[in-house]
């Protein structure tokens, strides 16, 4: 479904800011699989998703997204089969806007017919939207027009992952959209994205900060560091890792132990 090979990207080229923040990364991924990607603040990873959705271009390599190579392809175009997530609650929705207007853009936008970011929302897909908005037991399908500004973090949250899988995408991008949120909502959230990631088998690519949920989640783990993948482990092999197991790969193979407090305090 996906294959990256070796791209990079460099930011401020040239000058005292400069920063390789991807270095040669290759990644290949199944239609189905979920990975999860742990690394410290700066690894990368949250530039990664970024330059799978076209937020800037590559300086070198490939994207190649279900047999289609999306490496120059605008971010716009790309939105209507990638679904990405942000940390922040407040991202992926528009305040001002009502429930019910919130999802038929997001409809819309992901709808494959070329004149249908321009129609409109029938009774029967209004229906639907309800349907779907029932199934987060949040009470939101009885709030449809109200302004999405009103909701909670974690009920925003819930209706932004609803409205990036409302047409399967060919990918999610869940970029630590839970570490905002209480604990009781993030396990909420978190047990929602499961069950729709499993139910429509959407390949998948989460970045966390929880090592726990970077071995039990989906069925690979990446480990991330300088802007490159240095650990990738899945299967039988995976299974058998402990935590503990993880961190030492990553000091074998980024040749130093892993720094970051939040994901150490995990543990």
């Amino acid at each position: 479904m996906l294959k990256i090979q070796n791209i990079s990207k460099t930011f401020n080229p040239g000058t005292v800011n400069e920063k390789r923040a991807l270095n040669q990364v290759s990644l290949e991924l199944a239609a189905g699989d979920f990975a999860t990607i742990v690394g410290s603040n700066g690894a990368g990873k949250s530039t990664l998703f970024n330059a799978i959705t076209g937020a800037f271009y590559v300086d070198e390599g490939q994207i190649v997204l279900d047999g289609e190579d999306i490496t120059y392809q605008k971010e716009h175009i790309r939105s209507k089969v990638i679904g990405h997530l942000f940390q922040d609650p407040l991202k992926g929705t528009a305040p001002h806007m009502t429930i019910e207007e919130n999802m038929a853009l997001a409809y819309l936008r992901a709808s494959t017919a070329s004149h249908a970011f321009f129609s409109r929302i029938n009774a029967k897909e209004k229906q639907k939207f309800r349907e779907q908005l029932s199934l987060l037991n949040m009470g939101l399908e009885d709030r449809m027009k109200q302004p999405v500004g009103l909701l909670s973090g974690g009920q925003r949250q819930a209706l932004t992952l609803l409205m990036a899988t409302m047409v399967t995408p060919k990918i999610l991008l869940l970029d630590e959209h839970t570490a905002a949120l209480d604990p009781a909502t993030a396990e909420k959230v978190l047990e929602l994205t499961k069950s729709i990631i499993a139910e429509r088998q959407i390949t998948c690519l989460m970045v966390t900060h929880n090592m726990h949920q970077a071995l039990e989640l989906g069925n690979r783990t990446l480990m991330m560091d300088g802007g490159s993948i240095v650990f990738d482990v899945q299967g039988e092999e995976r299974s058998k890792l402990t935590i503990d197991d993880l961190l030492k790969q990553f000091q074998i193979c980024a040749g130093k132990r892993l720094d970051n407090d939040r994901i150490l305090l995990s543990k």
